[in-house]
Parts: structure tokens; C-alpha cells; sequence
């Protein structure tokens, strides 16, 4: 009874088809912090994807699948030095930064980067936004651009990150705007710009395709004013979410419960779960709403629903899996519950606090992806 996740990795490959098809010439290169799972990494490697990377760790994960150094980009803007040096001795030469300081660790340690400078953007309207940490603004970026060549240093590209499951196409309209800009002001400073990454903030749930399309939309409509086919500029995307998101099916077992009785008669119902926020469901406290699961119990007639709050089975009084209650039947010790679109940034984040495993992984797929794994 340990709370475990299928994946089936048919869904991943159809969404790549889904990501190519929607984006055609825009290179993929996936989000490892997203999801980071064995299989998952296969099976896109085997694809075709190049791969962003976050640490000598994600490095390492990849380039031992054998995938050659120049289908990774090496996009922290804020590097380690021994992650730096190991990137240099392996051959990953394109890297993001955003600040003078790391220009300097760059020009001591990776003196042949070709580097990406990442750009700030306007993320509000991202469920999970980023540029509070970072990206260069627009009135710095000249300054870094003239900096990074009296270094030595060459700079081929702009890149930017609306924040992860992005709401509306502006923001990347804006950005791919800014980012022209960034294009001029970096030719101005004599660097040799030819490439622009979209980043990631693509939307995977189940029932996103409809806000899926729509900013692949204004992406396209922006690319074709700024960035036209013809204009010499590759460019790249880091979509996670969309890849992983809907691959994976959490199971989570209830192994406690109590029924509690409220002011005015009202009862509710706190039960205590196999996982939590300290395994799979560490992301989903930041969640405007919960996830409502799909109840695996046979019930004779359509059964009231009461309040409930979900606890994962730690100590910690913090590890509840939503801030908000859910409406729930009433549920015993033993019965599951399932949870679907569950493969973005939930086995990649999941700890032993407490003693607790991670949940187990399970992978699916058909004969015809077997073969191509």
C-alpha cells in the first residue's frame, strides 16, 4: 500500500509530436528539473530533444544517455564554479547568465561558452513565476553585452522565461519583443547573435490544450514580426510542464482519518495520506485551487460530499497537500485515491523526510516506443 505513480510514456512522445507540430522550427531542448525520471530522459533523448540542464547532476543524467554536449544548454543563470569547470572539460558550451559577475566566473572558467543572456520578463500572469530571481533588465542588458565582449566572451543569444504555466500569449509577445532589442543592442557590441530561446511556461494539464493553442498563436504571430523565417536565427524552447505534466498518474493510499464536528453541526473529514507534500505534492500548496482526485470506491447511490482536508504522513503539520478543503464523500482507512496530470515537478522534488520513500515509479508504453528506447 505505497503510494505509486504510472507513467505512460506513449504521451510523452505525442506530446513532442504535439510540441513540433504546433511549433515547427523551434527546437526542443526539455526542462530536466521538471521531471528527471530515467525513462522520461530516454525516451526523449531517443527522440531527438536536446535537453536544458540546471547542475553538473542534470549534466551528468543526460550526457550519460549519450547525448552529445550540443543538444544541452547549461540554463542557470547563477552557475557554480565546479558546475562551470565541468562544462567546460565536457563540452557544453552554451550557458545563460545574466549578471557582470557571472561573465567573470565565466571568462576564468569557460573562456569558449557561447553564452545566452536570459532576459527579464513580465510573469504575473504565470501560476508559478520566476523573474523575482531571475533575468537581466532591458536597461542593463547593453551594459552586459559590451561587458561580456571586453571579456572575450561571445554572446549568441537572448533568452527569456515567462514562468511556469503561463497564462496569456502577451507575455511572451512582449518578450520576444524586448528580446529583438537585446538582438540590436548585441550586434551594436559586435557579438555574432543568431540565436533566441523561448524558454519554457507551456501548460500540460489535462484539458490545457485550448490555452496551449493560444499562445502558440501569439508566439507565431510575434516571431513572424521579429524574428521572421529567412532572419539567421535559430530558435530553441524549453517546454517541461508541457511534456511530463500529463505522463504520470499518481495512486495515494488513506492510512488515517478522523471525522470532526464544527460549530453549527456542519461535520468535515481531515484524512491522512501515504504521500504528501514532502513527496509528490510539494509543488501544490502553491496552487491557486486544488486538484480534485478521482475516488476509488464503489458507492451504491450519488454520496453527499463533505469538506475535507488532505494530510501527507509526516510529522511536519505543514504537509498538507492543498491550502483549501476539497468536497469529498466520505472515505475509510484503505481506499486510494487518484490523481492524473502528475509528471511536472513532482517525483524530481520528492524527499524521505521522515523516514517516507518517494513514490514508486511505473512506466507503460506500446512495442513501437519500446523499440525506439
Amino acid at each position: 500500500r505505497d503510494p505509486f505513480m504510472v507513467a505512460d510514456l506513449d504521451v510523452l512522445a505525442r506530446r513532442h509530436q504535439t510540441f513540433c507540430q504546433a511549433l515547427p522550427g523551434v527546437l526542443t531542448f526539455y526542462s530536466v528539473k521538471c521531471n528527471n525520471s530515467p525513462w522520461v530522459l530516454r525516451v526523449l533523448a531517443a527522440l531527438g530533444t536536446g535537453f536544458d540542464c540546471a547542475s553538473q547532476v542534470e549534466m551528468e543524467q543526460v550526457l550519460g544517455l549519450g547525448v552529445a554536449p550540443s543538444r544541452i544548454i547549461y540554463a542557470n543563470p547563477c552557475k557554480s564554479i565546479s558546475h562551470i569547470q565541468y562544462a567546460a572539460r565536457h563540452g557544453v558550451r552554451l550557458l545563460t547568465f545574466d549578471s557582470e559577475e557571472e561573465l567573470i566566473k565565466v571568462a576564468q572558467h569557460h573562456p569558449g561558452a557561447r553564452l545566452v543572456l536570459r532576459l527579464w520578463t513580465q510573469d504575473s500572469q504565470s501560476i508559478f513565476p520566476l523573474s523575482a530571481k531571475f533575468g537581466a533588465s532591458l536597461e542593463a542588458c547593453g551594459h552586459l553585452l559590451t561587458s561580456a565582449r571586453d571579456l572575450g566572451l561571445a554572446v549568441v543569444g537572448v533568452s527569456f522565461h515567462v514562468g511556469s504555466s503561463c497564462q496569456t500569449p502577451t507575455s511572451y509577445a512582449q518578450a520576444i519583443t524586448h528580446c529583438q532589442q537585446v538582438f540590436e543592442m548585441g550586434r551594436g557590441a559586435g557579438h555574432d547573435m543568431s540565436l533566441l530561446d523561448l524558454g519554457g511556461g507551456f501548460p500540460g494539464a489535462e484539458g490545457s490544450q485550448p490555452l496551449f493553442e493560444e499562445l502558440v498563436k501569439g508566439i507565431k504571430a510575434a516571431l513572424a514580426q521579429t524574428f521572421p523565417e529567412g532572419s539567421g536565427v535559430e530558435v530553441i524552447a524549453e517546454p517541461g510542464r508541457f511534456y511530463a505534466e500529463p505522463v504520470f498518474t499518481a495512486a495515494v493510499n488513506i492510512i488515517a482519518k478522523k471525522s470532526v464536528l464544527e460549530p453549527g453541526g456542519r461535520r468535515k473529514f481531515v484524512y491522512y495520506l501515504n504521500d504528501g507534500h514532502y513527496g509528490s505534492f510539494r509543488v501544490f500548496l502553491r496552487e491557486p485551487a486544488p486538484r480534485i482526485p478521482i475516488v476509488v470506491k464503489e458507492f451504491r447511490s450519488e454520496p453527499p460530499l463533505f469538506p475535507c482536508t488532505l494530510y501527507g504522513p509526516t510529522c511536519d503539520a505543514f504537509d498538507r497537500l492543498f491550502v483549501a478543503e476539497l468536497q469529498l464523500p466520505e472515505l475509510d482507512v484503505g481506499d486510494w485515491l487518484v490523481f492524473p496530470s502528475m509528471g511536472a515537478y513532482t517525483s524530481s522534488m520528492s524527499s524521505t523526510f521522515n523516514g517516507f520513500p518517494p513514490a514508486t515509479l511505473c512506466y507503460a508504453t506500446s512495442p513501437q516506443l519500446r523499440y525506439v528506447g
